[in-house]
């Protein structure tokens, strides 16, 4: 401080600060504009989000930073995996939302406050090449690895039934990708943006995806909140400006390839 006559003004000051920060959530900052929001992430899903060294990286991140700028809020964004970020979530008393490739379900609507859509996906199988699997049907009797609680779950667990012996769940798509490397699994099912990334950067493999758009058919992203959040609504019109924006096709083309399809995506609601 510079003046040493304000040192009791100071401490008072704070001591009224901290009393008054008691009884609120750990991640508020302050209130209004400096309030800094706590996204959760699991970041195990290349391209859409993984660690490089210390940092999150990925399309959803970017994508974050394009929604919170227009927005004009303040946040930070932590790794605590997926089983953890959809509970955190749901319970809504250490994170505000969560973003980390979280499909839009009407039974996840039941637990969670959804954004409009930002990112149109579907399923792929990724096989061996010259593998007999050639779809979706023929995956009965084989050994399919997937990460648990995901769409490609709910997916397996209709075509093949919920006893089936045939699924192996995963905690994340890296130790599934790991359960075929091995021999564990003849098919590996998750997000065609993360089989496409892996086939990319594995083309020594000899593995090949397999888009089967009659059973695995288009879903959508939305970023998730605990049910009654505000945020929601704060966050809303600022994502709509990002996907009518050029900022948006530049993110999908750095981290996806190409240009983005709007139609669908633009149509949801």
């Amino acid at each position: 401080m510079r003046k040493a006559g304000l040192a009791v003004l100071i401490a008072s000051l704070a001591l009224v600060l901290v009393l008054s920060g008691c009884g609120k959530k750990n991640e508020d900052s302050g209130s209004g504009s400096d309030k800094v929001y706590r996204i959760a992430s699991d970041a195990t899903y290349p391209p859409m989000e993984n660690m490089d060294k210390d940092e999150i990286v990925g399309f959803d991140i970017d994508f974050l930073k394009a929604v919170m700028d227009e927005a004009g809020l303040k946040y930070e964004v932590k790794n605590v995996g997926w089983d953890a970020l959809l509970e955190s979530v749901k319970q809504g008393t250490e994170y505000d939302a969560g973003i980390s490739a979280i499909t839009i379900t009407e039974e996840r609507k039941q637990s969670y406050d959804f954004s409009v859509p930002y990112f149109e996906s579907t399923n792929m199988i990724m096989v061996k090449e010259g593998s007999d699997i050639k779809s979706a049907k023929d995956l009965q009797g084989k050994k399919i690895a997937l990460q648990s609680g995901t769409t490609a779950d709910e997916l397996m667990t209709d075509i093949l039934g919920k006893d089936s012996k045939g699924i192996k769940r995963f905690e994340s798509n890296a130790l599934a990708f790991m359960e075929m490397d091995s021999g564990g699994a003849d098919a590996v099912v998750a997000d065609i943006a993360v089989i496409q990334e892996y086939l990319k950067n594995n083309a020594d493999k000899k593995y090949t995806g397999i888009l089967d758009r009659d059973s695995f058919t288009s879903e959508y992203y939305g970023i998730a909140f605990p049910k009654g959040s505000e945020l929601a609504e704060k966050l809303n019109p600022a994502i709509k400006k990002v996907l009518e924006s050029d900022k948006y096709k530049e993110i999908y083309g750095k981290w996806i390839g190409g240009d983005p399809d709007m139609t669908a995506l633009l149509e949801q609601k």
